[in-house]
């Protein structure tokens, strides 16, 4: 079952554990190795060995469904974390003992992601790898915290997260959001005026309710961080609001909708959802729309998040502190914001222009003066 040798003034255990691990442990006396095998052989045969660690008892499946206990009302969940979960569990197995999972294995796992081909038929981008294996490492994570194993596989090695070029910000300029909202429909015109006029989200201002706007301030609970903010309404976005409500009558809670008239009586399934002076229901998508206006409008390079950048970008132009747009974008830290912070040089050139003639009357004085001194000179140079 195992043997002792020595190794130098120490001496050595060497054997294998019931899940085919070899084990090996050094000892200073001959006595206390001989003892601490004895021991382990003894837990093996009882089929007690495993019990000396929770993770090697402890099923990679209990550790998922522990996970999504505690996480499954994450917003973050229901949209991309349980599909990563599902990913994971395909590749490691439900029956794999905690234990069995080594560095060497997630280090596997993110280089196959980075070979994975997306719809668009090209490769994943580092960002969408590193938030897949940050899931990952958060699973493992918690299982330590939990007491289901006793070391992350990921404190084996060294960081696996890979270094993202966050370098894009697309935002459009005064002239091209005026080409923007010229193509728009009219329900996306609404729609993209808002996001231009708060940088919210798309899902934020899709489910925007009539409820969430009062005393001059849209008041958001469910976002990304899970943290609530509060986004000031200006003149223009009151205006906006005040139509809506005037077409809608107050039929509806949701401030966005459309309603399905019928077009197609004969086949429902292809109705086609036509948008009415009505209150109806919420709108669930953009996507075709917004593209629509995009080509129409000639602008590329551009998503529908970058209306958010839009916003940033256009406040920091116009005078905006980062703390403000940290603020009213919800960023939990400035290290996100700090992406505009290049926009806000043309700002302070247009300011420190503010100190233009403070100093001139003086330094136009000194100069006539230095210039008169310079002809008397000159003149009495010339006199016999």
């Amino acid at each position: 079952m195992g043997v002792i040798r020595k190794r130098g003034i120490a001496w050595q255990i060497d054997y294998v554990d019931p899940i085919g691990k070899r084990v090996r442990k050094t000892f200073k006396k001959k006595k206390e190795a001989e003892a601490e095998l004895g021991k382990r052989v003894s837990l093996m045969a009882e089929g007690r060995y495993l019990d000396v660690k929770k993770d090697y008892r402890t099923t990679f499946e209990e550790l998922l469904i522990k996970y999504e206990e505690n996480f499954g009302n994450q917003t973050s969940f229901r949209t991309s974390k349980k599909k990563y979960v599902e990913n994971f569990k395909k590749y490691f197995g439900d029956e794999s003992l905690l234990a069995n999972i080594r560095y060497v294995h997630v280090e596997t796992y993110r280089n196959g992601l980075r070979q994975k081909i997306t719809r668009k038929k090209t490769l994943r981008k580092d960002a969408s790898v590193n938030r897949e294996m940050s899931c990952l490492h958060h699973l493992f994570s918690k299982g330590v915290e939990w007491e289901m194993l006793e070391q992350s596989p990921f404190d084996r090695g060294r960081s696996l997260l890979l270094k993202e070029n966050n370098q894009r910000l697309r935002f459009l300029t005064e002239e091209e959001i005026k080409a923007l909202l010229d193509a728009c429909p009219s329900h996306l015109r609404e729609i993209v005026v808002c996001a231009i006029n708060t940088g919210m989200r798309k899902g934020e201002i899709l489910s925007l309710k009539w409820d969430q706007i009062r005393n001059g301030f849209i008041y958001l609970e469910k976002t990304k961080t899970n943290e609530a903010r509060q986004i000031p309404v200006n003149d223009d976005l009151a205006e906006l609001f005040k139509s809506i409500r005037n077409r809608q009558h107050l039929r509806s809670e949701y401030v966005f909708t459309y309603v399905n008239t019928g077009a197609n009586l004969k086949h429902p399934a292809k109705n086609r959802l036509k948008l009415v002076q009505e209150a109806g229901t919420p709108i669930d998508g953009t996507k075709h729309s917004f593209n629509t206006a995009l080509k129409r409008s000639g602008i590329k390079d551009f998503r529908f998040h970058d209306l958010r950048h839009t916003f940033a970008s256009q406040m920091i132009l116009k005078g905006a502190s980062l703390k403000d747009v940290q603020e009213i974008l919800g960023h939990k830290t400035m290290t996100m914001t700090l992406r505009y912070a290049h926009l806000s040089q043309e700002h302070k050139r247009q300011a420190i222009n503010l100190l233009n003639g403070l100093t001139e009357s003086r330094c136009h004085k000194m100069s006539q003066n230095a210039l008169s001194a310079t002809k008397k000179g000159v003149a009495n140079l010339a006199t016999p």
